[in-house]
């Protein structure tokens, strides 16, 4: 695919995942023991031959371009095309903060403009999934469409989870004939992924009509609007895949990586998800460590007990400490005897001795960064 470029959107501001976006871009919020949500989309792109990749961003991305760097870890630090990175800036007229996500690339049109691949990928940065762009650049020339859109029978989602997508019914030939945006009584379960394909000349064009008329979002000011005015086809995907745009989403999106099935879908069979390095050394298990079914990363040091529990670089988990159903975050430190279940911990967060925290399933206790408790 070396002539299509990719455009990843960090998202916007995101109030329902609490305080794990309070200082974050929802792309940089941790996942899965050593990533950030943003590291699956950059290395589907990479593993399907994609070398020239933007990533344009908005709220609280300091520790999104801390993790990006150069792009090393994704073989994007080269003389001819690579990685950029392109947050909003403030102009001499008080312009240049992102309005919405069509008003984001047509403040980037230069880069589109100088770039001289034939098609682009735009994608959302806080989902979860594996897969490979050829099939669907194929699809997209088969059909002769303008724009396809990635779509999924979302099944396994709840009516309210629903609400939180793009919902999309088509023909028989899989031409979209309806996209609703976030609709509060959603007509299906055929959900977007948040995965575009056109014509690099077609987007340009676009978001200059867009922003000639004042429109500023890429979903609502012109996929919707051009529903009938464009081809606009949808290609289905089958494979495992989550949004991390909630609480429970991302709750369950971890405790679902606890599959083997699911954990070889996304991190062994076609290309690896790379992710930036950390030199940490191997997990301690102590003696009296007792670990079930959990994810376990580089330097931990584990005395107590953790059950279906997923455990990010440099926990610390004292004796006599029980984890089961948990989510800590990297330097977090359990005290002896303290008993967490259907928690969220964030970075560096200290867990007093004989201190007990207990959630529900359907909605964990969150401890923000940085807090002693």
């Amino acid at each position: 695919m070396k002539n299509t470029m990719g455009i990843i959107l960090s998202g916007g501001r995101n109030d329902r995942l609490k305080e794990l976006s309070a200082k974050r871009s929802i792309a940089a919020i941790p996942v899965g023991s050593k990533y950030r949500a943003i590291d699956f989309i950059l290395s589907n792109m990479v593993n399907s031959g994609i070398t020239n990749i933007g990533i344009l961003t908005q709220y609280s991305f300091r520790s999104l371009m801390d993790h990006l760097g150069s792009g090393k870890e994704w073989d994007l630090d080269r003389r001819k095309d690579g990685l950029f990175i392109f947050p909003p800036y403030l102009s001499g007229d008080s312009s240049g903060w992102y309005r919405g996500t069509a008003d984001a690339m047509y403040n980037n049109l230069t880069y589109l403009k100088r770039s001289n691949e034939e098609y682009v990928i735009i994608s959302t940065g806080n989902c979860v999934f594996k897969m490979s762009f050829d099939e669907l650049l194929d699809f997209h020339k088969q059909k002769d469409a303008d724009i396809t859109i990635v779509y999924r029978d979302m099944h396994d989602f709840s009516k309210q989870d629903l609400s939180l997508l793009g919902i999309i019914q088509l023909d028989s030939d899989s031409k979209i004939t309806d996209l609703q945006e976030k609709p509060l009584n959603p007509k299906g379960s055929m959900g977007s992924t948040g995965v575009y394909i056109m014509k690099r000349t077609l987007l340009i064009s676009l978001l200059e009509e867009s922003a000639a008329h004042g429109y500023y979002d890429f979903v609502k000011d012109i996929l919707i609007k051009n529903v009938e005015n464009l081809k606009i086809y949808g290609f289905k995907f089958s494979g495992y895949w989550r949004c991390l745009s909630s609480i429970p989403l991302y709750y369950n999106c971890n405790m679902e990586m606890l599959n083997p099935d699911i954990r070889r879908e996304l991190f062994i069979d076609n290309g690896r998800i790379f992710t930036k390095v950390k030199d940490e050394p191997p997990a301690k298990y102590n003696e009296e460590a007792e670990v079930k079914n959990s994810i376990i990363a580089d330097g931990c040091i584990i005395e107590g007990t953790v059950i279906n529990s997923v455990l990010f670089r440099g926990v610390t988990v004292k004796r006599g400490a029980l984890i089961k159903d948990c989510i800590v975050m990297q330097g977090s430190v359990i005290d002896e005897s303290a008993f967490l279940e259907y928690c969220i911990l964030d970075k560096n967060v200290v867990v007093s001795r004989e201190k007990a925290l207990k959630g529900e399933s359907n909605w964990p206790v969150i401890v923000g960064k940085d807090t002693m408790v």
